[in-house]
């Protein structure tokens, strides 16, 4: 992984964990949501007669990955329904990591090497630390747990479908513009049919901060492809997780939640993990 890589990866988990706060933010998680996921989709219109539509090979993946994040944001509000910022983002991003590690292996054929899979490992223990912190102190709220694991697992799913598919494409900007469309649909479906005739009395008192957060989805997400073209999938999802660290000083500062020691060693690991896969590429 180049340094230029790198650097791209780590704003996206800048700007990642930015819309994910403003998503907790908004009380209302469905109008949080729906703004979020609509204005991603009218970002991805917009963009589309500006890049090259994608080619037929990504197709399948598109529609696949459209699927899986439809999954993601409904788990995604669930989580933060039930749980905490601060644990329930570090569980469900802190769960991707190993698992992309997995598939990536099986089914795009990529192996990491010594200092990438130390690097991985280093963390992936960082990341670990960070949810496990969260979890300190307090009675394990269970339901938040499984949504938040179960999250994990949509990411996961997501960014390997994602990674094989914009290589696939020809195009890492036309294929988040139309991924973004196609999987903006869904919660802005649901909310119309959910709220009825009350759908701009809802989403007026939020709209400006919502539209932030779709156009710091939309950057993030774009972010991360443009860097799946360029580099291994699994040490690319190790380094964007570290958007558990910024969320974590999000919920210390903006919600009030713990951040601690532990912290600031797992982002320490973080730091040298990330080191080693510099090392590798």
């Amino acid at each position: 992984m180049t340094p230029a890589v790198a650097a791209a990866v780590l704003l996206a988990a800048v700007t990642h964990a930015c819309w994910n706060a403003i998503a907790h933010r908004i009380t209302d998680k469905l109008v949080g949501f729906t703004l979020i996921a609509g204005g991603g989709m009218l970002i991805g219109v917009a963009v589309m007669p500006f890049a090259a539509v994608p080619a037929a090979a990504a197709w399948p993946y598109l529609l696949v990955s459209a699927l899986i994040h439809v999954a993601y944001f409904a788990l995604l509000m669930r989580s933060f329904r039930l749980g905490d910022f601060g644990q329930a983002y570090p569980i469900a991003r802190g769960t991707a990591p190993l698992v992309v590690t997995l598939l990536a292996a099986v089914f795009a054929h990529e192996v990491p090497d010594g200092w990438a899979a130390a690097g991985i490992a280093l963390s992936c223990a960082g990341l670990t630390g960070v949810a496990l912190w969260g979890l300190r102190g307090s009675r394990p709220n269970w339901p938040a747990i499984v949504a938040a694991l179960a999250t994990g697992l949509t990411i996961a799913g997501y960014t390997v479908v994602d990674g094989l598919g914009v290589r696939a494409s020809g195009s890492s900007l036309g294929y988040i513009a139309w991924l973004m469309a196609m999987e903006g649909v869904a919660v802005p479906a649901y909310a119309l049919w959910h709220w009825r005739g009350e759908t701009l009395a809802l989403l007026r008192p939020f709209a400006s901060v919502g539209l932030l957060g779709a156009a710091l989805s939309f950057t993030a997400y774009a972010l991360v492809l443009w860097a799946q073209t360029r580099a291994e999938l699994a040490p690319i999802a190790a380094l964007r997780e570290s958007s558990i660290i910024v969320g974590a000083a999000i919920g210390a500062v903006f919600f009030k939640e713990r951040f601690g020691a532990p912290r600031i060693a797992a982002a320490m690991l973080l730091v040298c993990g990330i080191g080693l896969m510099l090392r590798a590429g």
